[in-house]
C-alpha cells in the first residue's frame, strides 16, 4: 500500500470512529432552529470522549452558534459530525459556559475551524487554574482518545455580560456569579424563549457540588436565570426541559442540601455526619448513590467557612 493510500485509510478509520462516538449524542429539537445535543449522564470515558454533558446548537442564516465545545479535540469532532447532520452552516461562534472540561477543552478544535470562542474572564481564569489537573484526569479516562487535545483559551472575554448578534438573533451571555464552577454563565436567547444554562442546571441526574463550586451563590445564580422565565431550558446535563423541571432537579436540591446541613451544624454535628442528612426526596436522580454523600460533605465545609 502506498503512503498516500495508507493515510487515506487511516483518515477514513478515524472518521468512522468519530461518527460512532457522535451517535452517543442524541439530537433533541428544542424549538425552531434550536437543538440540544444530549450526551451520556455517566462518567467520562474513551467511548463518550468527555462529552458526558449537554450542548446547545443554534442555526442562523449567518452560521451556527455552539454552546460549549466538547470535552476533547475528538469530542469536538463528534459534535461537528452531529451538527453536520442538522445544517450545512459553519460554526461561527462557540460559547464556553463554565470551567468543567466539556465546557472548554474542545476549544482548540473549533478555533482550527475558524470559530471565535467566547467565555467569561472568570471561566478563563478557572481554565488556567485547573486545566493541567483536568488534562491529567482525562488522560486516565480517555487514554489515546485524548490525542490532539490541548488547552486553548477564549478569543473574547467579558466580566459580567456579553451580547452577540448574528443572523437576526441576540445572545446575551450572563455571568451572574459562581455556581458549579467560578466562571459559570447562562446564555439567554430571547427570540426563542430559550436559555442555555451549562452546569447551572442539571436534570435527570444529581448535580455535583465540588471544591470548585459554591452552593449558596449557585442558588442565587439559578434565581437570576429563572427570573427570565424561559419557556425552554437547555441544561448542562440531561434533556432540554421546562423551568419547573429544572427547579425541581437543581434548585430544590441545592436548597434542601443547605437547609439540611445548616440544621446539622446547629445541632453540633460534624462532617462525618453530613452524608446521613435526608436527601431521600432526590433518590430518583441518576448518580445519586455516588454523589449525594460527597455533596453533603462539601456543603458542610462550605458552610463552616461562611
Amino acid at each position: 500500500m502506498s503512503f498516500s493510500r495508507f493515510l487515506g485509510a487511516a483518515f477514513t478509520l478515524a472518521l468512522a470512529s468519530t461518527t460512532v462516538q457522535a451517535d452517543m449524542l442524541e439530537v433533541q429539537i428544542v424549538t425552531e432552529g434550536v437543538y440540544a445535543l444530549v450526551g451520556p449522564k455517566e462518567q467520562r470515558s474513551a467511548e463518550n470522549l468527555a462529552n458526558n454533558a449537554t450542548f446547545g446548537v443554534v442555526v442562523t442564516d449567518e452560521g451556527v452558534v455552539l454552546v460549549d465545545p466538547g470535552g476533547s479535540w475528538k469530542g469536538a469532532q463528534a459534535i461537528h459530525v452531529r451538527i453536520g447532520e442538522i445544517t450545512d452552516q459553519p460554526v461561527r461562534f462557540v460559547i464556553d459556559t463554565g470551567g468543567q472540561d466539556h465546557r472548554w477543552l474542545g476549544n482548540g478544535y473549533w478555533q482550527s475551524q475558524g470559530a471565535t470562542v467566547i467565555a467569561s474572564q472568570a471561566a478563563v481564569d478557572d481554565h488556567k487554574d485547573r486545566g493541567s489537573q483536568q488534562m491529567t484526569g482525562l488522560a486516565q479516562f480517555l487514554g489515546d482518545e485524548l490525542s490532539g487535545t490541548e488547552p486553548a483559551y477564549a478569543d473574547v472575554t467579558f466580566t459580567d455580560t456579553y451580547t452577540l448578534e448574528i443572523g437576526g438573533l441576540t445572545f446575551e451571555v450572563i455571568h451572574a456569579g459562581q455556581a458549579h464552577t467560578p466562571g459559570d454563565s447562562f446564555v439567554w436567547l430571547d427570540q426563542k424563549d430559550t436559555v442555555f444554562t451549562g452546569d447551572i442546571v442539571y436534570v435527570e441526574r444529581i448535580l455535583g457540588n465540588g471544591g470548585q463550586s459554591n452552593a449558596r451563590s449557585w442558588i442565587e445564580v439559578f434565581e437570576a436565570m429563572a427570573a427570565l422565565e424561559p419557556v425552554h431550558v437547555v441544561p448542562g446535563h440531561g434533556h432540554a426541559t421546562t423551568l419547573e423541571h429544572a427547579t425541581a432537579d437543581t434548585y430544590d436540591y441545592l436548597v434542601n442540601l443547605r437547609t439540611q446541613i445548616g440544621a446539622l451544624i446547629e445541632e453540633g454535628g460534624d462532617i462525618m455526619d453530613a452524608p446521613n442528612i435526608d436527601q431521600s426526596t432526590f433518590e430518583y436522580l441518576e448518580q445519586f448513590d455516588s454523589l449525594a454523600g460527597r455533596n453533603a460533605q462539601t456543603t458542610y465545609e462550605q458552610m463552616e467557612w461562611e
